[in-house]
């Protein structure tokens, strides 16, 4: 498919309909998180599970990563604006690692245990699959383009869906086994993850 795009992407028209395409997606992606980023909150709240709290942060840095992206696309071809954008990016998932970081340290010297969350389990699944999803569609427009942004964007949604699947393995692990430490063990994977990103977007935002 990105190979039949990219074949066609030379005319204008093909380009303002990539565009527009990549504009749609990183509204679903909107649409998606901010109403994920509410419930997830809630139930992080009502479980006391860090690792819920990590994942509804995370999704409100993709709320502000889809923003900026809607932002670059709405003038693709200045180069400074693309840098900007990738250094909010970089600069949001470092604040988001530290954060988690700490908070997870805390709850493992306290032993404090959650509790379990079917809420949480069944909007994390669903997360994972849409997200999947999202991220391929992202891929391929980006490169069709020559996004840069679009394109790291789509490694943000990636990493949704990744830490989607680890914060969903430590709750069932929690509910199902009694394991309260898979919750800190999880967010810890956003801390990884999230530095990781960060270190990439501030790399192609100095490129």
């Amino acid at each position: 498919m990105a190979a039949i795009i990219l074949n066609v992407a030379a005319t204008p028209a093909a380009v303002e309909g990539l565009r527009r395409h990549g504009l749609r997606l990183e509204c679903a992606t909107l649409g998606w998180n901010v109403v994920g980023s509410a419930l997830v909150l809630v139930a992080a709240v009502s479980a006391r599970s860090v690792a819920l709290a990590g994942f509804g942060l995370d999704s409100l840095i993709e709320i502000v990563a889809s923003l900026v992206v809607v932002w670059q696309l709405q003038e693709m071809h200045a180069p400074e604006r693309e840098r900007r954008a990738l250094r909010v990016i970089g600069v949001a998932f470092l604040l988001l690692a530290a954060y988690i970081a700490a908070q997870s340290i805390y709850v493992l010297v306290a032993e404090a245990h959650p509790r379990s969350s079917l809420l949480g389990i069944v909007w994390l699944a669903l997360t994972a699959a849409v997200m999947f999803a999202l991220a391929a569609g992202k891929r391929a427009t980006g490169r069709a383009l020559g996004s840069r942004v679009l394109q790291t964007e789509a490694r943000v949604t990636v990493i949704d869906g990744l830490l989607a699947t680890a914060v969903l393995l430590g709750l069932i692990l929690n509910a199902a086994l009694g394991w309260w430490w898979a919750d800190p063990a999880a967010a810890f994977v956003i801390v990884y993850y999230g530095l990781r990103e960060a270190r990439h977007a501030l790399h192609d935002a100095a490129a």
